[in-house]
């Protein structure tokens, strides 16, 4: 979808509220909701918002586990397979 046609202004939504989430859900696509001229919110498919919510998560993840190696906070490949191992004899003893 074009920028020009995924911008609305609110009083459009207001009028074509049932038409637009209807349009969302088929395309998938997201409407920029203007008031006064300016962007103000985004209506999204709920299906990309959660795959977004969730590229958001991983992201926040890899982030963390970047600082943590920075800060030496880490374990070798090896090391973390030693430990598995080690807690799954335990609970299997």
């Amino acid at each position: 979808m074009k920028l020009s046609k995924a911008v609305k202004p609110i009083s459009y939504l207001k009028a074509n509220t049932s038409e637009v989430i209807r349009e969302i859900a088929e395309n998938r696509q997201s409407v920029v909701i203007t008031q006064n001229g300016k962007a103000k919110a985004v209506l999204q498919d709920i299906h990309a918002y959660e795959k977004t919510q969730e590229s958001l998560a991983l992201l926040k993840m890899l982030l963390l586990s970047q600082e943590h190696r920075r800060q030496g906070k880490f374990k070798s490949l090896s090391q973390t397979f030693k430990d598995v191992r080690r807690k799954i004899q335990k609970d299997h003893a």
